[in-house]
């Protein structure tokens, strides 16, 4: 039987900056994380064995005279303020595209409510990257998830939409197409989805498709693992979802010729070998 793990599969690029900064941050003692540094548990407790207190932000508000790492998804205004007024040294590990974002939606919102207008942000409502960017606009932004969303938006007057960096390009151009539709000429639309994870879905269905069996790794936090496991379904019914090694189980590849590894942007490449090598000693 074949095993292939996916070579585009695996950490982006803003996930790799923010270990490798917690991994060399950590050879000088404690160091603190706001929320878990990537959405895998298997990654998060391997680091947590080297010194990483993963925190929330309540905790982070009391922290005196530390380090504290602000992950990849990036922090809004007020967390930078907490560490300034604290005496907090902080360790940025933000995306440069979500960065980027940031200070588009930030520049946007300036200009914008001078006009009346809103700035509307295609999204998870709650999810770490879209508070940091809420935080931008004073936390006035909107966030829309879906087409019922869209009743808190007001037609009338002008929007600006952005998205998360990580959401789908298809999810996104049809909620711009129904803004466009309902905002006769006062919608701007501007699309920030990262190409890195945009680009995943093409090469997804290509390996997909070529596999008897997919076995998709990613851990149960992760809404591109969420999402990009819906792609491998699609392509292949055969696709299962699992953390790591322990979730096999020979039926799921039972009978296959081949079987194909993949994982989502937060899925450490040590998780997919470990579940290749135990695939192969069976």
């Amino acid at each position: 039987m074949k095993v292939e793990i996916d070579e585009h599969s695996g950490f982006c690029f803003g996930v790799v900056n923010a270990i490798r900064k917690a991994e060399q941050e950590l050879e000088h003692g404690e160091l603190f994380c706001i929320g878990d540094i990537v959405h895998n548990s298997l990654e998060v407790e391997r680091l947590e064995r080297q010194g990483l207190r993963t925190i929330d932000h309540g905790v982070f508000a009391g922290l005196k005279d530390c380090r504290v790492l602000f992950r990849a998804h990036g922090e809004p205004p007020s967390s930078y303020e907490v560490a300034k007024r604290n005496g907090i040294e902080v360790i940025d590990a933000s995306c440069p595209v979500v960065l980027r974002l940031q200070r588009q939606i930030r520049e946007a919102f300036e200009h914008v409510k001078q006009e009346g207008g809103q700035v509307v942000i295609y999204g998870k409502r709650g999810h770490a990257e879209v508070v940091g960017l809420v935080g931008q606009t004073q936390g006035e932004a909107i966030v829309v998830e879906n087409e019922g969303d869209l009743q808190q938006v007001d037609f009338t007057r002008k929007v600006v939409l952005f998205s998360q960096t990580t959401k789908s390009l298809e999810g996104f151009r049809r909620i711009a197409d129904l803004m466009k539709e309902r905002g006769k000429g006062l919608v701007e639309v501007h699309d920030t989805i990262c190409r890195m994870v945009a680009n995943r879905i093409p090469q997804l269905k290509e390996f997909a498709g070529r596999h008897d069996v997919i076995l998709f790794v990613s851990g149960e936090k992760s809404s591109n693992g969420r999402q990009l496991f819906a792609v491998c379904l699609e392509a292949n019914p055969r696709s299962f979802f699992v953390c790591g090694a322990g979730d096999l189980n020979r039926k799921m590849y039972e009978g296959a010729t081949s079987v194909g590894i993949s994982g989502a942007t937060s899925t450490p490449r040590w998780i997919m070998e470990e579940i290749k090598r135990k695939i192969e000693t069976q």
